[in-house]
């Protein structure tokens, strides 16, 4: 049983213990205590008459002005999550939604949220039930998160007759974008080794000579990232052989190194924004322990409900991955091109040369991977903040755009999967035809998974069918789960 105690505990492995793999957790003594402690200190400082705290004794949007009455105060906290709950469309997979409950404890963990123990116990209970609320991930234009956060949090909130400052510790902050951020990052960790190891097998299969990725250039390029890259691929081509040619590999094998040094770039600006989003206070108003200056302690209106970094670390994501399926691209055609990869052209194709038309079962893979090269680059797009009308509420509302990266970044994910899939039956191929194997184990082990879908061809078939349960298996290696939930 995994414990929260602090919000330094909401980490990305913590995610990916309790969001993916359903581990349920329990609410530490002192946390509960901690919680208990300031929500008295909270409801302290909201008998003093001097003290105005939006949306529990002042109004919400255009009633801000307004100071309210204790019936009044009474009945705007016990107003259900129901009137938001208008979006719709497509739901994000499970795995998300429990990210999104588990962020919510950012703010409740130490007190900022002015949270009841009751409300935490709550949300501890939803985190360890097999069912969770379906949130929808299209027609998220309301201001902040309100408009996830609503339906995630209406079922749960019906179960209470809701206290002062309990509606918005449900509903307010920036969990979803924590958590979307944190599903990306973790995904693309994950993405990256795979992508990684077939690289690697289709240098191998084209005979590259290994002075291309030798670590020693790593060390000259400079900076961390082009280091993790050559290492990387060091490791994986294993024992260098004989088997290299004696010239360099054309431009897309050389510059693998530098598009996997972009990619861990990108993977780990998303991992360090994710790891402070996790674990930052975003609710509005944040309340803060009482000191000597503030007896009572005090509550701030603040604007953390707006993660403007979270889009475009996903927005990366989605950008490396649009490259790496061009550059899957070029190295397919370069191994099927006779003339580039001084392989006889008959043995991609399967067949006796007398026997073929130039084309075979390969031959047409390059028009399929072009079309996820597309699909990539049409998802690789800045997400902008959505325009939201402000006549609506009259405060200039402005929503987040995490709801549009993160579908973005999920689709050309598995995107690349499918491009992934082409390139490693066509090493296979070029492998099983010139009676090559890796030298390393974890290639050796990948070439086996490649050829338990798809078989070497000698002789035309369908391929779409085994190609579709490659890339599907491609994607259980990255989620320990089918991409679809």
């Amino acid at each position: 049983m995994l414990q929260l105690n602090a919000r330094e505990d909401l980490t990305l492995d913590f995610v990916h213990h309790v969001a993916w793999r359903n581990e349920p957790v329990e609410l530490s003594a002192a946390a509960r205590a901690r919680i208990a402690a300031r929500r008295a200190d909270f409801e302290a400082l909201l008998k003093d008459p001097s003290q105005g705290i939006y949306g529990v004794n002042q109004g919400q949007g255009e009633m801000i002005r307004h100071r309210l009455t204790e019936k009044q105060i009474a009945r705007l906290a016990q107003l259900k999550p129901f009137p938001a709950a208008v979006s719709f469309g497509d739901h994000f997979p499970p795995r998300v939604v429990r990210a999104m409950v588990l962020a919510r404890f950012a703010n409740i963990l130490d007190g900022h949220a002015a949270a009841t123990p009751r409300l935490a116990d709550a949300l501890v209970s939803l985190l360890n039930t097999d069912t969770l609320p379906p949130v929808a991930r299209s027609g998220q234009g309301g201001a902040g998160e309100i408009l996830a956060t609503y339906p995630l949090f209406a079922a749960l909130s019906e179960r209470f007759t809701l206290e002062p400052g309990e509606r918005g510790a449900l509903i307010n902050g920036a969990p979803c974008a924590a958590a979307l951020v944190a599903d990306v990052a973790l995904a693309a960790r994950r993405r990256l080794d795979l992508v990684q190891q077939v690289l690697a097998l289709a240098i191998f299969a084209f005979g590259a000579p290994r002075e291309h990725y030798d670590p020693a250039l790593g060390e000259l390029w400079g900076g961390p990232y082009h280091r993790l890259a050559f290492d990387a691929l060091d490791a994986l081509l294993g024992v260098p052989t004989g088997e290299q040619r004696s010239h360099q590999a054309p431009v897309s094998y050389r510059i693998i190194p530098a598009v996997l040094a972009q990619a861990h770039w990108a993977v780990g600006q998303a991992e360090a924004i994710a790891k402070t989003a996790l674990s930052s206070v975003t609710h509005n108003p944040t309340y803060l322990e009482p000191d000597d200056d503030h007896p009572l302690g005090r509550c701030i209106s603040t604007g953390g409900f707006h993660n403007a970094l979270a889009a475009p670390a996903m927005d990366n994501i989605a950008g490396v991955w649009a490259d790496l399926c061009l550059l899957c691209e070029r190295l397919v055609a370069g191994l099927l091109n006779g003339r580039v990869s001084g392989f006889p052209d008959f043995l991609l194709d399967g067949r006796d040369p007398s026997e073929s038309d130039g084309h075979g079962a390969l031959g047409y893979l390059p028009m399929a991977i072009a079309g996820f090269v597309e699909e990539a680059r049409a998802l690789a797009q800045r997400s902008f903040i959505p325009a939201v009308d402000a006549s609506v509420f009259g405060q200039d509302d402005v929503a987040s755009p995490v709801f549009l990266a993160w579908p973005k970044a999920e689709k050309a994910g598995e995107t690349l999967d499918r491009a992934l899939a082409v390139l490693a039956v066509v090493a296979s191929q070029a492998l099983h035809l010139t009676h090559r194997k890796p030298s390393s184990d974890p290639l050796r082990n990948l070439l086996g998974k490649v050829r338990e879908s798809v078989p070497p061809v000698t002789a035309d078939r369908v391929l779409g069918p085994q190609l579709q349960a490659l890339s599907a298996y491609f994607g259980v290696s990255v989620f320990g789960m089918t991409l679809r939930i």
